[in-house]
């Protein structure tokens, strides 16, 4: 195929996906959109994968198969970047499948707005349970602006949380990413800073407001649920975005939608980790977060959840296992408080019903409560 024919390059990282990679090459290959090109980085693989991928070019000359030693997803994505041919990008994870026309009606929108990043939908798709789970949460209607195409200058306190820093729901313009977007080569949130460095790079991003992809979860052995081997990439990559934040000139109009948003990532970075790395996050969040983030340099009006402000309050001048402690005892004491409302209100409740009153006005509503109750409603 001459390069100049290929509208979008797929660039698909693959480890140790034997089990899911024929699902995820065949909605490639049975996509509408005919002109791509498959990029296959085997990144040392011990199973059957490459296997798999050498069946699939011989069978189409569409697809590419390269193989690496073991570097990491970050690695795979920018070799295959050198790679690549196609006026547009796509990156996808090979546990996941597609839509047979994501590809044609991405490459149709971003080439009708000239969009450098076109965004859209996904679900998820739960492994274990074998079902399908809603992902509103993936473009967040309420914080887009009224107009798109659009940029960050549109929607600076909501640039980092309308969308998700993954890749996979997104198309981008292979001409933009070589202006200097890579993946940052860590164990986990690799794919952070690209996304986002590009959201704030792009002139034009357009959202396309249909279902594309289908993005597996509950994978045995998927890095998303290990991650206790790499507790602290979350904040070297949300640092990596700051700096390039201040490179780019734009951190002081940037800087409190971007503690907004770190705030957040910590919270859920600590909330989702189990084991020692538990107290070692928390450690990281006091520490190094608060202090390069300036979460506290912010009103706490400002953040788009203020709860999370509030309990990092709470955490302040308090060790993991002391906050833990509080924590348990304020809970405990909101329970205890709970119930005994609940208790104060059903001894309110019996007392009304045993008020004079009360019987008077249930005589006095007798007769109007009987023939609704025929008629099938209630007053």
């Amino acid at each position: 195929m001459m390069s100049e024919k290929i509208k979008v390059s797929v660039i698909l990282p693959v480890y140790n996906v034997e089990r899911y990679l024929r699902q995820c090459m065949d909605s490639i290959l049975g996509q509408t959109l005919k002109e791509i090109e498959i990029i296959c980085i085997d990144d040392g693989s011990a199973d059957g994968s490459l296997e798999i991928l050498e069946e699939y070019r011989e069978r189409d000359s569409r697809v590419q198969v390269v193989s690496q030693e073991n570097g990491g997803a970050a690695a795979a994505r920018n070799r295959g970047i050198g790679l690549a041919k196609g006026k547009y990008l796509s990156f996808l994870d090979s546990d996941d499948f597609f839509e047979p026309q994501m590809l044609e009606r991405a490459w149709a929108c971003a080439e009708r707005e000239e969009a450098e990043v076109t965004i859209f939908r996904g679900n998820r798709y739960d492994d274990t349970l074998e079902r399908y789970i809603s992902m509103d949460y993936s473009i967040k209607r309420e914080q887009l602006p009224q107009k798109n195409p659009f940029c960050w200058r549109d929607i600076p306190e909501h640039i980092f949380t309308f969308a998700v820093g993954w890749a996979w729901d997104k198309l981008y313009l292979r001409t933009f990413v070589e202006e200097g977007l890579r993946f940052q080569e860590l164990r986990t949130s690799n794919d952070l800073y690209f996304v986002f460095s590009s959201l704030v790079k792009a002139k034009r991003i357009f959202i396309l407001e249909e279902l594309l992809v289908h993005h597996r979860i509950n994978v045995k052995g998927s890095l998303s649920v290990t991650r206790e081997k790499s507790w602290g990439c979350f904040y070297e990559a949300s640092r990596a975005l700051q700096q390039e934040l201040k490179k780019m000139g734009i951190y002081g109009e940037l800087g409190q939608g971007f503690a907004s948003w770190a705030l957040h990532f910590c919270f859920w970075n600590l909330d989702t980790i189990r084991g020692a790395a538990y107290e070692k996050v928390y450690d990281l969040i006091l520490g190094p977060c608060c202090q390069e983030f300036g979460f506290f340099e912010y009103p706490r009006e400002g953040y788009v959840q203020p709860e999370l402000y509030d309990r990092l309050s709470r955490m302040r001048g308090c060790s993991c296992v002391e906050f833990l402690l509080k924590e348990n005892r304020r809970l405990e004491k909101e329970r205890q408080d709970g119930c005994a409302r609940t208790a104060e209100l059903e001894r309110e409740n019996r007392a009304i019903k045993a008020s004079a009153s009360f019987r008077a006005g249930r005589a006095v509503t007798a007769v109007p409560r009987m023939f609704f109750r025929k008629r099938g409603r209630q007053p």
